[in-house]
């Protein structure tokens, strides 16, 4: 049995796979639906291959090449993408990388597939929250993982100590070069500074306007999952990209051969 729902390149539109595999994601790791959800919503607009014009940041959670580089490397073997975590080495200086360039891009590429892009976000936010749960004391909320995400983890665990101090102090002082880079978060028009508790219920009230954006409940597939399951079968992404080639091949587009390549990786992690 495929562990994701029947989600095909002919039978589902791109937004209803988006969902299917965010759904997937937050029932194998626990992270909350709902805050997946609004990220992608804030991140990507819901578009699997959104590209950012100022960065690397690229996919539906607008992973930058060394983020998704570091979540691949811990979390890929998970997933039946041990090929991939194989492949990257951390040098000294802390950064990731793959002494293969074309092999470097295929990973790099994976950022446009929503089912991995969808589980790596969610692994990533399970390890924030672990990590703000052990320095406060207390169960962190889908708009704590979000301040993880736009503050780094360190920065968020800063940010909410002070929050449940002191949650009318002011923020910007305490995150000068935040506040510079993101002065309409920091500061309201008037040029007032923003109190912890304000910037924390923007944000909260920033990742609900994504869900309810999408109007109304959202419906996906109801696939089982087997106990304990966490491997994503190749053939899910084989028989995906399989449909997508013949839909471009019925129109005249031809197939490129790193895709086959990519597809025979997959295969090849499982022996299948």
């Amino acid at each position: 049995m495929s562990a994701f729902a029947d989600i095909t390149a002919t039978g589902t539109s791109t937004g209803n796979r988006v969902t299917n595999a965010i759904a997937m994601a937050s029932r194998r790791t626990g992270v909350d639906f709902a805050y997946l959800l609004g990220q992608a919503k804030i991140e990507s607009s819901m578009n699997p291959t959104a590209r950012a014009t100022t960065s690397s940041a690229t996919g539906l959670y607008q992973f930058i090449d060394q983020s998704w580089l570091a979540v691949i490397d811990q979390h890929g073997s998970q997933y039946g993408l041990g090929w991939a975590a194989d492949a990257i080495s951390q040098g000294s200086n802390g950064r990731y990388y793959v002494s293969d360039p074309e092999l470097r891009q295929q990973i790099l590429d994976l950022r446009k597939h929503p089912e991995t892009a969808s589980v790596m976000a969610a692994e990533h936010a399970a390890d924030n929250k672990a990590f703000l749960e052990k320095r406060l004391g207390r169960e962190a909320e889908p708009v704590d993982l979000y301040l993880a995400h736009f503050l780094g983890v360190g920065g968020a665990s800063k940010f909410l100590s002070v929050h449940d101090r002191a949650p009318d102090a002011t923020a910007a002082s305490l995150f000068p070069s935040a506040a510079r880079a993101n002065r309409s978060i920091f500061y309201d028009r008037a040029g007032h500074p923003r109190s912890f508790a304000d910037i924390r219920d923007r944000f909260a009230s920033k990742l609900q306007k994504g869900v309810d954006s999408l109007g109304g409940p959202v419906q996906y597939a109801d696939a089982s999952l087997p106990d304990g399951a966490k491997t994503v079968q190749p053939a899910d992404y084989v028989r995906i990209e399989t449909q997508r080639l013949e839909q471009q091949i019925d129109v005249g587009i031809r197939p490129q051969p790193q895709t086959a390549r990519l597809a025979y990786l997959m295969l090849a992690t499982l022996g299948r």
